[in-house]
């Protein structure tokens, strides 16, 4: 069972988290959600289309402009308030890494802590723990925030992954964080080469074997990019290929810039493997 906010998830319900990025230069949609407006238009479509989860950002993954903590609490804290004014029923995520940042958006109304760095702020499971907040726990390879990969090496990148976040996820446990609002993310491109994240994917069942849920952020990432050699916005079948694969290998949680196509992928993998009846069937029924 995966108890997020006031939602409770079944071991075969594939769980979509929209992305609403409160930053002005996104890799994807350049700031397009920077303002509230924007970024509470994006919300609904997003919860119409079928999210359960909006997972908001206060600062891009990539190198860029320096964001402090105050100024990232800025751009998220009031958002996560009025979302959560809005729509008391939708778990609320935010992306980030810092713990000061992470007890101020608990204190709005979080639901859960999207720590896509790999816990290099150790201090904010413990925030997650006091606050009751789901937690994600990334393998970033031991890449700093904000950084980007630089002939990153592995003997083994799963075995990596694997002792990385379930390490994370059973520290989270000791510090209190419940455990049925922990997930475990391989962490495609961060701190990884192209063909280390497709290695990820390949062998992503093994991390679904834990029986810890597993979250997957491929969303028009780089990997897909290089694989296909397309650039960012003619990289969403790329993703939707390998959001199948993932789904199939056991994925539960899809952090995603498409919902409405990620929704029908998942449907369709569900259904294919006898977790989910046809929406209708009529054909040689008469």
């Amino acid at each position: 069972m995966l108890r997020l906010g006031r939602r409770e998830f079944g071991a075969h319900e594939p769980v979509i988290m929209a992305i609403v990025n409160r930053t002005p230069d996104s890799f994807y949609d350049r700031g397009a959600t920077f303002r509230d407006e924007p970024a509470l238009a994006r919300v609904e479509q997003a919860v119409a289309e079928g999210a359960a989860i909006i997972d908001i950002g206060g600062v891009k993954a990539g190198p860029g402009e320096e964001v402090t903590a105050e100024e990232e609490a800025r751009r998220t804290v009031g958002f996560v308030a009025e979302v959560r004014r809005r729509y008391p029923d939708v778990v609320i995520s935010v992306d980030t890494w810092r713990h000061d940042v992470g007890e101020a958006v608990c204190e709005a109304g979080a639901d859960v802590l999207n720590d896509a760095w790999g816990g290099v702020d150790p201090k904010l499971a413990e925030v997650a723990a006091r606050y009751g907040a789901g937690l994600v726990c990334t393998h970033a390879g031991g890449a700093e925030p904000r950084t980007r990969p630089h002939r990153a090496e592995y003997d083994d990148v799963v075995a990596d992954i694997l002792r990385v976040t379930v390490g994370l996820a059973e520290r989270a446990v000791e510090l209190g964080v419940r455990r049925d609002g922990i997930m475990i993310d391989p962490g495609h491109d961060f701190g990884k080469n192209t063909r280390h994240s497709l290695e990820a994917t390949r062998r992503l069942g093994e991390m679904t074997e834990t029986g810890w849920p597993v979250l997957v952020s491929l969303s028009n990432k780089d990997f897909v990019g290089e694989t296909l050699d397309r650039p960012v916005k003619e990289r969403v079948l790329g993703t939707l290929a390998t959001t199948a694969v993932s789904a199939w290998l056991g994925a539960r949680v899809y952090r995603v810039h498409e919902v409405a196509e990620t929704k029908q992928v998942l449907d369709m993998v569900a259904s294919i493997a006898g977790h989910r009846p046809p929406a209708v069937a009529r054909r040689g029924l008469a």
